[in-house]
Parts: C-alpha cells; sequence; structure tokens
C-alpha cells in the first residue's frame, strides 16, 4: 500500500433503486455493510428519462435518514423540462439532500426529442442558478472518452464545459487501464481544470454482464482480463477472486499516484468492495 493517508481517503458507493421489496431488503443489507467504510457519500442512480425517478427519490431519502451518510441522487436531464427538473430539485432540498450527481442520462427507447436539456453543462447551470450553492454537484468524465463524442479533445472541452457550470466534483467512467486516467487528468490540468477528478471503480464479479456494461459505455477490459475470465467460464467463485485481485492491484495504482478517492459501482452488492478495501490496508 502507498503512504497516502488512509484518514484523508475518501471512498463512495453507487446503488441503483431496487425493483421488488426482496430487493430492497437486500439493498438495505448492503448499505449497512458498507457504512462501516463510512463513505463520504451514497449515490442512487435514476433511470432513462427518469423511468425510476421515484424510486430513485425514496431509496436516497431512505439511505440518509436511515444511515447519516450524505445521499445523492442522480439527476438526468435529457428528455426532461426546467419544470420538471425544478420540482425534483424543490423535493431533495425539503428533504435535506445537499448533493448531486448531474447528468445528461440516456434517450429512452422511442422518444425523438431531448426536451429542454441537450448537454450535462445546460442542467449544471440550472441548478446554479436555481439553487445557488444549496448543492455539491458531481458530474461524469471519461478517461477513454464517452462513446458519443466526436473526439478526445472535443470530449475533453465538454467535460470543462461541465466545471465552468459549477461543477464540485467528477467521478469518472470505470475503466480497467490506469494510464488512461492519469493521462485524462494531465490533460485536464493543462486546461485548467482543478476539480477533484475520482475514479470509478467496477469490481468484477460476472463476465457476461461485465462485458455488455463496456460495450455500451465505451469501457476497455484488457485483453489479458478478457481472455482470463473466458477461461473461468461460470466459476463464478474463480471470477470473483480474480476481479478483487485484478481491482485491488488497480486501485493501489490510482491511490499511489494521488487519485482523491475511490467510487464503486456496487451494483447493490458488498462484498468484492469490502474485499478490496481491506486488500488496500484500508480497514480500520
Amino acid at each position: 500500500m502507498s503512504n497516502q493517508n488512509t484518514q484523508s481517503l475518501q471512498c463512495s458507493f453507487e446503488f441503483f433503486p431496487p425493483k421488488t421489496e426482496q430487493a430492497a431488503v437486500n439493498l438495505r443489507n448492503t448499505v449497512n455493510q458498507l457504512a462501516v467504510l463510512k463513505p463520504s457519500f451514497c449515490s442512487v442512480t435514476f433511470g432513462a428519462g427518469g423511468s425510476t425517478r421515484e424510486k430513485t427519490f425514496e431509496t436516497v431519502v431512505e439511505i440518509q435518514e436511515s444511515t447519516g451518510i450524505e445521499a445523492a441522487p442522480h439527476i438526468s436531464c435529457i428528455a426532461s423540462t426546467k419544470d420538471n427538473i425544478r420540482e425534483v430539485l424543490q423535493a431533495y432540498q425539503a428533504k435535506g439532500i445537499r448533493h448531486i450527481v448531474a447528468l445528461r442520462g440516456d434517450m429512452p427507447s422511442g422518444m425523438m426529442s431531448a426536451g429542454e436539456f441537450r448537454y450535462a453543462n445546460e442542467l449544471v447551470e440550472f441548478i446554479r442558478a436555481e439553487t445557488g450553492n444549496h448543492f455539491q454537484i458531481e458530474v461524469a468524465a471519461y478517461p477513454e472518452v464517452h462513446p458519443q463524442a466526436a473526439n478526445a479533445e472535443a470530449d475533453l472541452h465538454n467535460f470543462k464545459r461541465k466545471v465552468d457550470a459549477g461543477a464540485n466534483t467528477a467521478i469518472t467512467q470505470y475503466f480497467y487501464n490506469p494510464d488512461a486516467y492519469f493521462r485524462f487528468t494531465d490533460d485536464c490540468e493543462k486546461l485548467g481544470i482543478a476539480i477533484p477528478i475520482v475514479p470509478g471503480i467496477m469490481p468484477i464479479t460476472n463476465y457476461t454482464q461485465l462485458s455488455r456494461f463496456s460495450e455500451a459505455c465505451g469501457a476497455e477490459i484488457p485483453r489479458w482480463v478478457r481472455k482470463r475470465l473466458e477461461m473461468l467460464g461460470d466459476d463464478r467463485l474463480s471470477i470473483r477472486a480474480f476481479g478483487v485481485d485484478v481491482v485491488t492491484a488497480l486501485c493501489q495504482r490510482l491511490l499511489e499516484r494521488g487519485a482523491p478517492g475511490l467510487h464503486f459501482y456496487t451494483l447493490n452488492q458488498s462484498e468484492s468492495c469490502l474485499a478490496i478495501w481491506e486488500n488496500l490496508g484500508l480497514t480500520e
């Protein structure tokens, strides 16, 4: 482990809203298991076009009220109106929520118009105009380039627009090549971007699922990792053990080079996150 001051290292966790009562019970257990790591916040995702809006709201409020951990809803603006977003912001303010992950989001299937917001920087600007500094605003960053960006330079300038609009912090898309993160943060520094850029970390537990996610979001799975996962087939225990080793090594490298924290995409599971944290020597 690096000589980084582990007391100052921040972790955070992403969850998705449960669809069934059993899934809600499972999520509560996961949140409680991860709460021992004292995360700086927990975020909750938002379906395409706001399809999980109510569930996201309920989950965020429950996490914050039941654990005391700051909870941050994802708010995506595609296919939304200013009135929709204003209503959502007011509801979160009324519940004492002070942290938001502001995203463009995905266009719902069958919908042709983007609505009143086209890009995430417009959402950030609107949140600031409506609520001042009430919310800490997280935005997304893409070390391996957003799959819809024209090129890396255009993507970098899109990111800068979100920062200039008032974002406080960024969370990256997950990646397994740390050099992509270091190159991205170096490029940001050259553009005068000074906000913390926290690497997003995806534990490896299911190769089929990971392959599907990565295809959709443009995250590269290194060939040697892919080949080893293919070789392990359906052996879930071996896949998880291998994944913990790979992701621990990734996190160690990131922390040694000064990453400001780690944001885990949990998929509502705690086991791999806890194992990685323990491997890093960060458990008290």
